[in-house]
């Protein structure tokens, strides 16, 4: 099922003030991991490059310029310094990239979990931005969970975490937020970020 037709269904529980909110519950939970699995994800959480993009030509560089803008707008209210501002984006939007991940579903996806806050904390205990357990940093990290504040690693984790659930679920990104969210099956946390997600789109884009 397409991921528009996955956000379409069940539109009247992600109401855009639902969308606007933290999560209230829920999280990843720790389950066995294959070994490769294991060292597949602690590379990819290790491999530190900075989030700076490169581009063959122009015209991507422009697109990607212009997709800057655009978002600093839209989340000012959110983010009020520039500079602050423009480097979440610039993480944002590399994090997703580097996972094969669009960046307005990952933009929704940190709306719903923390409302953009770099230090929320939830009643399970997952960090920052992405709303990460603490329980990944052991599995394939170092074992600090004080790392889930910083920015870029934040991001990283959740990324990589997704795109791992989504892996999981042969593509279904329905179900891959419901295990983000520890909540598999179920609509509402699915549907919230969908909702969410139409906000970071750039015009045109649907």
């Amino acid at each position: 099922m397409s991921l528009r037709r996955r956000a379409l269904l069940g539109a009247g529980l992600a109401t855009p003030l639902l969308a606007w909110r933290p999560a209230l519950a829920g999280a990843q939970i720790e389950e066995p991991l294959a070994d490769a699995v294991r060292s597949a994800l602690s590379a990819s959480i290790a491999n530190s490059a900075p989030p700076k993009p490169r581009f063959d030509s122009i015209e991507p560089r422009l697109e990607y310029l212009k997709w800057l803008g655009v978002m600093s707008e839209k989340l000012k209210k959110r983010k009020s310094e520039a500079q602050t501002r423009i480097e979440f984006l610039e993480t944002v939007w590399y994090e997703s990239k580097r996972a094969g991940l669009e960046p307005a579903l990952v933009l929704g996806l940190i709306q719903v979990e923390s409302g953009f806050r770099k230090y929320a904390i939830s009643t399970a205990d997952a960090r920052g931005y992405m709303q990460v357990m603490p329980f990944w940093t052991r599995v394939i990290g170092d074992g600090q969970a004080s790392r889930l504040f910083h920015m870029q690693t934040n991001l990283r984790f959740g990324c990589v975490i997704l795109r791992h659930y989504l892996d999981r679920e042969k593509g279904d990104m329905f179900l891959a937020l419901g295990r983000y969210n520890g909540s598999r099956g179920r609509a509402e946390y699915p549907n919230a970020v969908f909702a969410s997600r139409r906000q970071w789109l750039m015009p045109g884009e649907t």
